[in-house]
Formats: C-alpha cells, structure tokens, sequence
C-alpha cells in the first residue's frame, strides 16, 4: 500500500465514497483525453510511479492505464483545482484513451460546436 503525503490528503474534499475526479489530458495536444475515479491510493500510486492509476467503481478495483491494453499514460504534471475534489493529470497518451478505442472520450458527441 502506498500513502499519500498528509498535507496532500488534507487539502482533498472526498465524494460519500472517498473519491476524487481525475481529468487526463494530453500534453501535447492540450486535449481532455477522459475523466476516471481517484482514492487516496491510486493518487498515492500516481505520484510514486508517474503511471495514471485510477479507481474502479464497478469492479471495485485499481488499475493502471494501459496495464492490459498497452495504451498507457505517462504522467508529466498532477494539478488540484481549487476546491480540492478534482486532480488533472497530464499526460503522454500511447494509444487510445477511451475504452472505445477513440483518441479521447469526447470526440463522439459533439452536443454544441463553435461558430
């Protein structure tokens, strides 16, 4: 098991389940790659080993992206927003993000488009 910094944990606003959302977006493109589930484990997991660890809520279990796929997410940088109950990781993106095996999660749906 691998701990989270005290002064981290204690900056986190948790949901009822004890997550936090985690964004990934790509360095180099700048684009919003998807958005996954973080404890203070898998953010723990992150920071240690710089690969993008997440939560599982339907299999209750951790992964590491790309751990079976081979599309995998080198993690440059890890923010907090400001409230404190959403990190953004940045990452290298090798493969798909999506489980779809799209680029990123939101190229599918467009709901509104600029001018």
């Amino acid at each position: 098991m691998t701990t989270l910094a005290p002064a981290i944990a204690a900056r986190l606003k948790r949901n009822d389940a004890g997550l936090i959302a985690a964004v990934a977006q790509e360095k180099s493109t700048g684009d919003v790659l998807m958005v996954a589930w973080m404890d203070d484990e898998a953010l723990a997991r992150t920071l240690a080993t710089r690969k993008a660890t997440y939560y599982s809520r339907s299999r209750r279990a951790y992964w590491v992206k790309g751990e079976t796929s081979g599309h995998t997410q080198h993690v440059h940088e890890v923010r907090l927003d400001c409230d404190g109950d959403t990190v953004l990781l940045v990452v290298d993106q090798e493969g798909a993000a999506c489980h779809t095996g799209t680029h990123t999660c939101f190229d599918t749906d467009i709901l509104l488009a600029s001018d």
